[in-house]
């Protein structure tokens, strides 16, 4: 009897042993990896100084006279000012006017301009207006024509990398030249693309 107690007892310890030993295991849960999403800057700081070149369509009108187009190419070189939601900067730009023709005429000629610039920093892209004063010269059928003028236009600049910048411009100047038979006016237009580095 006392031995059947001592098997039964012995039984009973090694069952709860058992019972322990294998008991519930919370399961291990792996927990997924945490991405961080690189965050995209939206805002650029146009301030600073570049250059570059540009090339398009040229337009010559000679007020009741000849209207001519060609090509115009050149360089440029700048300045712009972040202030925020507004930028400001100055220009200056060197084209020369090429192929320019129409109603019979041939002419070439070139156009230094100075510009004040001012736009809307919109973050990488930079829609502004801006104001000009203007050298130019003009050779049309072996007479010349060397005036200044004034000028406006828009145009629209493209932060592409921090040192790089895209951007499309039309501008007008309107010179007042002297015939010796009295004062014609001629408007000179230019709409094209640039290309400009920034130091």
């Amino acid at each position: 009897m006392f031995k059947t107690s001592l098997i039964a007892a012995a039984l009973l310890s090694g069952s709860a042993a058992v019972a322990v030993a294998g008991g519930y295991v919370a399961p291990v849960v792996e927990t997924a990896p945490v991405v961080v999403t690189p965050v995209v800057e939206t805002t650029a700081d146009w301030t600073g100084f570049y250059g570059g070149l540009q090339f398009g369509k040229s337009d010559v009108e000679v007020d009741g006279g000849a209207e001519l187009d060609g090509n115009h190419y050149g360089v440029h070189a700048g300045y712009l000012r972040d202030f925020g939601r507004f930028v400001g900067g100055a220009e200056l730009s060197y084209d020369k006017l090429d192929d320019l023709e129409g109603d019979g005429f041939d002419a070439e000629g070139n156009l230094l301009r100075g510009k004040l610039l001012a736009g809307y920093d919109a973050g990488r892209v930079l829609p502004y207006a801006a104001i000009s004063v203007a050298r130019g010269e003009l050779e049309v059928g072996g007479a010349d024509a060397d005036e200044t003028g004034f000028g406006y236009g828009v145009g629209v600049k493209f932060m592409a990398t921090p040192r790089f910048m895209l951007g499309a411009e039309y501008m007008v100047n309107t010179f007042e030249v002297d015939t010796g038979l009295g004062d014609v006016d001629i408007d000179a237009s230019t709409i094209g693309v640039n290309a400009s580095f920034r130091f």
